[in-house]
């Protein structure tokens, strides 16, 4: 069974973090959030496999 997932990570929280260069609000990269529109379906999957660690390495929830 394959997990679902939103369409994106986005939460309207744009800003960079400083030190590790993912978004505060999304944990992406710039360049996942850049390219995210034209990513396969697997390549999102993949991203969204890494955002809770992100998330938890730069404090938001």
């Amino acid at each position: 069974m394959t997990k679902k997932y939103p369409e994106s990570p986005c939460i309207g929280v744009c800003k960079m973090d400083d030190n590790n260069r993912f978004c505060l609000g999304c944990a992406r990269a710039l360049s996942e959030i850049v390219s995210w529109s034209k990513l396969s379906d697997k390549e999102k999957a993949e991203i969204y496999e890494k955002l809770e660690e992100r998330k938890s390495s730069i404090a938001i929830s």
